[in-house]
């Protein structure tokens, strides 16, 4: 028995059933390639889920973080607060979209950012609704789950949920769902289920993550600004997957011209170290008064320093013009592979940036989902050395999330293996 069977034995045994994973167990990572336990080498087209933005280990990250833990590791900023906390505050405030005065806090998770931008909205306009989209995902804690348009996995089995938590339809133009009704079905809302009145704030993903990478129209962020500022509105716009350089902008709603009142961020801050972050108009958030935010880990030292160091390297090495360049040359090469005849199983390519994706179907005139044959290349592209992922609510979407430091060569040898998987796949349904 190999080290991998070995640890999925007591894996088994000892994690939880819910803990969803991939059966690559890691010994050591290094920019955009991994290695298991068993020495195989893998093409990472995962990134973490989008978080190593700036590949596994990148040097300057792992130079901070352990110059930083040399000094102190924890002290709770609550407790014994530190510089690099407000520097870091300071940055994000200027980087950030809005010519406006901001302040930000730092929290530990997506979703614990996603919670504090939420209580501070409500904070702030004595509002208690608010309004989220179909197939967005926002986490896993209760608030998340509620905010999440996707009951399985992430809902199935949870209830109840808080209340005051309503959905809107979600602009996705390949079925069908333009910009005009998804803002139709946010407005009928007002009509139907809460008055804009009690609405606290609208939460919106510029590209949904696990909701199957539809990218929001940029008229469509435009609009709900729109909305926002005519029913008092606060805008929380979430780019804890899209942030920090994902979409070849530093955030994606620069792609739309759009400045929200509160943004949140995670995944690719802090270059793999737990550290998230709310940033929003200065008067909206100080409207909880003191005590009323934070937590004992928020903002850890060590988190901080990876993400100094990050924001750094985004900066130096510019990968915002990186992305751009990977999600051409992934979007180019798979819209390329759809024109062909054998490959009339991918439906749809899209992206932005380097959030690339294709949907895969039976049947491109009905465009049903395949989701078996999705699955199916995953594990393929797995055992042929690439690491993919999946999502969309009938999970038949195939995510790629390069760091934004790979290799032009990794990309394109990336691309080739899972050009590799897909045919074998569909030559085998043809025999």
């Amino acid at each position: 028995m190999n080290a991998t069977a070995q640890l999925a034995d007591r894996h088994k045994s000892a994690v939880a059933r819910g803990v969803a994973t991939k059966s690559i167990y890691v010994a050591r990572a290094q920019n955009a390639e991994l290695w298991d336990v068993d020495g195989k080498r893998y093409i990472d087209f995962a990134a973490g889920i989008a978080v190593v933005n700036t590949g596994h280990c990148h040097p300057k990250v792992i130079a901070a973080v352990t110059e930083q833990a040399q000094a102190f590791t924890h002290t709770c900023f609550h407790v014994a607060p530190y510089e690099s906390y407000v520097s870091l505050a300071e940055r994000l405030n200027g980087l950030t979209p809005g010519d406006f005065a901001k302040k930000t806090m730092l929290v530990t998770t997506g979703a614990e950012a996603v919670e504090n931008a939420v209580k501070i909205a409500r904070n702030a306009t004595g509002r208690p609704a608010v309004i989220a989209f179909g197939g967005a995902f926002h986490g896993r804690t209760l608030l998340g789950m509620a905010l999440t348009g996707k009951v399985v996995p992430y809902k199935k089995g949870f209830g109840p949920f808080p209340a005051d938590v309503f959905h809107a339809p979600f602009p996705k133009t390949y079925h069908g769902i333009d910009t005009a009704q998804a803002i139709a079905g946010l407005k009928s809302l007002f009509l139907t289920d809460v008055d804009p009145a009690r609405v606290a704030a609208i939460i919106v993903e510029p590209v949904q993550g696990e909701g199957g990478f539809y990218v929001a129209p940029f008229d469509f962020l435009r609009e709900v600004r729109k909305v926002c500022d005519e029913h008092g509105i606060l805008m929380i716009i979430d780019e804890i997957q899209t942030g920090i350089a994902r979409t070849g902008k530093l955030f994606a709603a620069e792609h739309a011209g759009v400045a929200a009142d509160i943004v949140t961020m995670a995944k690719g801050l802090a270059g793999g170290f737990p550290l998230s972050a709310v940033t929003g108009r200065a008067e909206i958030m100080d409207a909880a008064a003191p005590g009323g935010l934070g937590g004992t880990y928020g903002g850890s030292p060590i988190g901080v320093a990876a993400a100094h160091a990050v924001l750094d390297v985004v900066e130096e090495e510019n990968l915002t013009g990186r992305a751009a360049e990977i999600g051409e040359i992934m979007r180019d090469h798979l819209t390329a592979m759809a024109k062909r005849n054998e490959f009339a199983c991918i439906g749809d390519v899209r992206g932005l940036g380097a959030m690339t994706a294709f949907e895969l179907v039976k049947d491109r005139a009905t465009r049903a989902p395949d989701a078996a044959l999705t699955s199916a290349l995953i594990a393929r592209a797995q055992d042929k050395g690439l690491i993919l992922l999946s999502c969309g609510p009938d999970a038949n979407v195939v995510r790629l999330l390069a760091p934004l430091t790979t290799p032009v060569a990794q990309v394109k040898e990336g691309l080739a293996i899972l050009e590799a998987a897909l045919t074998e796949l569909v030559t085998e349904s043809q025999n």
